[in-house]
């Protein structure tokens, strides 16, 4: 592909059907006044949501409410989907250009999109580690949401990257008691990485006064039934698609008041709503992760050309990750070689 080439035609990944996915080219718009072309630099995989993407197994009754911000194509597929996109500014209005950007983009070598769904990039911030912006963001609505108190006592159930998030923004809360709660003993080393106790759930402290679930398992929500305290909060950050959950409330939920609510990043916490937009919590997102502590979080890397197999391997447990980072190739060196299929903007493409 020759540099002119490269300029008019752009390369995504989309999910063509149950289990498949693939690299398709497409026309790049030609950014106009108040837009700007992204040349990407980094993108990372959000494990849990594109995973259910890839396995066509959105429930079609939030089908709309699932959309990304940039996403073409609709459920089950042919969809293109994602959002933790991080590239360099090449062209549009001069503030802008050059300029290191996190978008909620999926994952595409370069895109044109309005400069109001950028989000600038610290300085401070390594481009590989922003891209994480999107999940801290997730886990800062989810403390807006819970409201933590100085002296209160906390445990996070799930030793992923939405629940390690969680924990690791909680660190820096004056709590009496922190605990990071996961089957798997392994995930340990996470926990030490960032600097929080780790438990197996039959050795998680009771008589919270919060618990953030983040483990997307039917057990993994019991367990926090059983650790809040009486009239304690349960804040479920999981997301269970097209899966039912059987939980356990005919035993003591009632008698102890307990509440589970859920929280989900589409909107902002209640609690901020009407005093911070969006935008203000993704630049706050983004300025949390000048923290190196982060990268504890950035599991893996591969090469764009290699997305669909990566995505692949995740789906069928062949590879472990937090967040596998995405790596395009650099300006001079475009990468023409992608194994690609030609197609045309679909029609609800932006």
């Amino acid at each position: 592909m020759t540099t002119s080439q490269q300029q008019t035609e752009a390369t995504a990944y989309w999910t063509v059907g149950p289990g498949q996915g693939e690299l398709r080219t497409e026309e790049l718009p030609v950014p106009g006044p108040e837009e700007a072309l992204v040349r990407s630099l980094y993108s990372g995989i959000s494990k849990g949501t594109e995973l259910v993407v890839h396995q066509a197994a959105v429930p079609p009754c939030i089908a709309e409410e699932m959309r990304a911000p940039h996403q073409e194509g609709s459920f089950p597929s042919p969809v293109k989907f994602g959002y933790l996109s991080v590239g360099v500014v090449e062209q549009g209005p001069t503030d802008w250009v050059g300029q290191t950007v996190f978008c909620l983009h999926p994952h595409q070598d370069r895109y044109v999109v309005p400069v109001s769904s950028l989000t600038r990039v610290p300085d401070a911030v390594p481009p590989r580690r922003a891209v994480l912006t999107g999940t801290v963001e997730t886990a800062v609505n989810a403390l807006w949401e819970a409201g933590p108190r100085l002296g209160d006592r906390v445990a996070v159930i799930g030793a992923g990257l939405v629940g390690g998030m969680v924990a690791t923004l909680l660190r820096t809360v004056p709590l009496a008691r922190l605990q990071l709660v996961d089957l798997d003993p392994s995930r340990k080393a996470l926990a030490d990485a960032v600097g929080v106790d780790f438990a197996l759930p039959d050795d998680a402290l009771p008589d919270c006064d919060i618990v953030f679930h983040c483990s997307a398992s039917e057990g993994g929500l019991e367990r926090s039934l059983k650790l809040v305290g009486d009239e304690g909060d349960i804040i479920e950050m999981s997301w269970y698609a097209d899966r039912k959950i059987t939980l356990p409330l005919g035993e003591d939920f009632h008698a102890r008041r307990l509440s589970i609510r859920a929280s989900q990043v589409g909107v902002v916490a209640r609690a901020r709503r009407h005093r911070r937009t969006s935008a203000d919590r993704l630049q706050l997102a983004v300025s949390l992760l000048e923290d190196p502590v982060f990268d504890a979080f950035l599991t893996g890397a591969s090469d764009f050309t290699g997305l669909p197999g990566v995505v692949q391997d995740l789906a069928e447990g062949r590879l472990e990750a937090l967040c596998h980072v995405i790596e395009y190739p650099p300006a001079e060196d475009p990468g023409a070689e992608y194994p690609v299929h030609k197609t045309e903007p679909t029609e609800t493409a932006r």
